[in-house]
């Protein structure tokens, strides 16, 4: 672990979670910031996404308040990103203001209730523009039928929107969160400002090797989507320099959001 010890660590990718009674689930949060202080991590970005159906603009909001919330109790090693619905156009500019200006999350967060090339998502690209702040999009490549997440965006979705937006900054989620990782980089490796986090449970071997081939490590980022294990070990094990390593697990590009809060 002497990787993630002697260097900056910053995870981009990961989750609180609400209990059975609609609460933030405390248990949970504090295995995880645990595990981050046990590992090396010197910050969490994380969101609270509600992952079916179609959520109404109060349940997004209690959503980012109960992320609020756990930031509060862990300030030093939290940061956020607002969820939103991008079907609810006004509510979701008005709630991107909120937490960027009042709760100083980094970015925002979209889940799978659209593909993030479908133009009802045009007005919130256009508003993080404008503040000059990540998306980070749910993402994969579904290689099976029925899709149980028809929506979720892939890399053809990520090349649309990044070819009509090129001064957007778009995070493709969890290269190893399933599907044809391999079909991904291939879509989206002409595309500069699309970035892609490291998360997921897949830990094909050659995973970040071909990410790293593929797009480059200025173009990775560092994070766990509750898979502490998997990316830790997919960043110990790979198979490219040290000096990329270090680039992944604190990328250069994004440490204005950072500075912004005074981390």
């Amino acid at each position: 672990m002497d990787l993630f010890k002697n260097n900056k660590v910053i995870n981009w990718h990961d989750h609180v979670w609400l209990d059975d009674k609609g609460n933030l689930d405390e248990r949970r949060l504090e295995l995880t910031i645990k595990a981050a202080y046990d590992t090396y991590m010197d910050l969490i970005v994380s969101s609270l996404p509600v992952l079916k159906g179609n959520p109404t603009p109060e349940e997004f909001r209690h959503c980012n308040d109960v992320q609020y919330q756990a930031i509060k109790k862990h300030p030093n090693m939290m940061k956020g990103m607002a969820f939103i619905n991008p079907g609810y156009v006004k509510e979701s500019l008005e709630e991107i203001d909120r937490c960027i200006n009042e709760f100083g999350f980094l970015g925002i967060k979209l889940y799978n209730q659209y593909h993030i090339s479908n133009p009802v998502v045009r007005d919130v690209i256009e508003k993080c523009i404008k503040l000059d702040i990540p998306i980070l999009e749910h993402a994969a490549k579904l290689n099976y039928k029925p899709e149980l997440q028809p929506f979720t965006s892939n890399g053809e979705h990520f090349a649309k929107v990044a070819s009509l937006y090129p001064e957007g900054v778009f995070i493709h989620a969890h290269i190893g969160g399933g599907g044809d990782w391999q079909w991904t980089l291939k879509a989206i490796e002409e595309f500069p400002n699309i970035y892609l986090d490291i998360s997921g449970s897949v830990c094909d071997e050659g995973i970040i090797e071909a990410a790293n081939s593929y797009i480059g490590s200025k173009r990775l980022l560092f994070g766990t989507d509750m898979s502490f294990s998997s990316s830790i070990g997919k960043m110990l094990g790979a198979d490219i320099s040290y000096e990329d390593k270090v680039e992944i697990l604190n990328n250069k590009k994004f440490e204005k959001y950072l500075m912004r809060r005074g981390i």
